[in-house]
């Protein structure tokens, strides 16, 4: 089947457009239809590319930065490598403080793209956690650096309008008729641009927010965190209780389940965040009503994942002791997640 394929000006056009799978082998059993929108198809791997092409072009749009600017910002990962393309196409030096969470496949695309890496070794004495220093080493490098700019995904506006134009895409495709989106909560800048969307647009779309287990933003114990970019350790700027209409945690290893079904189901091979999601349908798919359209946001693509979720070692080590972890991981397979 022939495809209409379009011209584009340069890479950045490319951000946006990313496509909906009807995932009908993972939740073919299911008496309501499910959609995935592969946010991974972005050019910088991620749906993280949108908030960083739009922060960035608001910015020099305002002058906020301009030829010689140095961009600085806390990421993760995948921000980090949205903002080092985006940075890299308008000739802007950017330095990216990360931690020792951050996968050596994201220090090396960070690398790639020509940002300088800024690693932050000490976790902070009250919460055991890097966010709080790595946002400390941020505002450190700020007042170092002559002409620097934090895009601070964590509060500024331009990360969810974003994910405005996100829900956008859902609703056009779908004519409106969208029931459920499911989507992974960190900065909650993909969160509140869908819910502001929803409402300008006077649509009945509930918004189900995944978070992890050991993440504060719904107010849940403090605990350690083994999947990076999915959950957060202090609560952002942008997040708001009524962005949400209800919210599943989920484990680390519930993630490592999720997308080791999605790729042997449907042969999309996704990142953390994206399994959390696939595992929180299953929890809550009682609850969904029959004849329902649901949208999962998926946000990544699972390369970044394969020292760590797909790989064997690895899961067995953090997750040998937990009931979930089945022994057809010899076959390169996790049991199903119990719903």
């Amino acid at each position: 089947m022939n495809r209409v394929i379009e011209t584009l000006d340069n890479v950045l056009g490319a951000i946006g457009g990313t496509p909906l799978i009807r995932l009908a082998r993972l939740f073919g059993d299911c008496d309501f239809e499910v959609y995935a929108k592969l946010e991974g198809t972005n050019p910088g791997g991620s749906l993280k590319d949108r908030a960083a092409h739009n922060i960035i072009r608001k910015a020099l749009q305002e002058g906020c930065i301009g030829p010689g600017s140095t961009v600085i910002e806390s990421s993760s990962g995948n921000m980090g490598i949205g903002l080092a393309q985006v940075c890299a196409y308008h000739k802007l030096r950017f330095i990216c403080v990360v931690d020792p969470k951050t996968t050596s496949q994201n220090i090396a695309i960070l690398k790639a793209f020509g940002a300088e890496v800024d690693l932050v070794v000490t976790p902070d004495r009250a919460t055991g956690e890097f966010l709080p220093m790595r946002i400390a080493r941020v505002k450190e490098l700020v007042r170092q650096v002559p002409d620097s700019f934090w895009p601070d995904q964590y509060s500024n506006s331009g990360n969810a309008e974003a994910h405005f134009y996100t829900m956008g895409e859902i609703a056009a495709a779908l004519d409106d008729k969208v029931d459920y989106v499911f989507c992974a909560v960190s900065t909650c800048g993909t969160i509140a641009g869908c819910r502001s969307y929803i409402k300008r647009h006077g649509l009945q779309t509930q918004l189900w927010a995944v978070d992890a287990v050991g993440s504060v933003l719904f107010g849940g114990p403090r605990a350690k965190r083994l999947i990076p970019g999915h959950g957060a350790s202090q609560v952002p700027q942008l997040f708001k209780p009524s962005l949400a209409d209800a919210h599943v945690h989920v484990t680390d290893v519930e993630c490592v389940c999720g997308c080791r079904n999605l790729v042997e189901a449907e042969a999309i091979l996704a990142g953390g965040s994206s399994g959390a999601i696939v595992c929180a349908v299953e929890k809550v798919k009682h609850r969904i009503a029959r004849g329902s359209t649901c949208v999962l946001l998926l946000p990544d693509r699972g390369e970044r994942y394969l020292d760590t979720i797909y790989s064997d070692t690895w899961v067995q080590e953090h997750f040998a002791d937990d009931p979930l972890v089945s022994a057809r991981i010899t076959e390169r397979r996790l049991g199903a997640v119990a719903s």
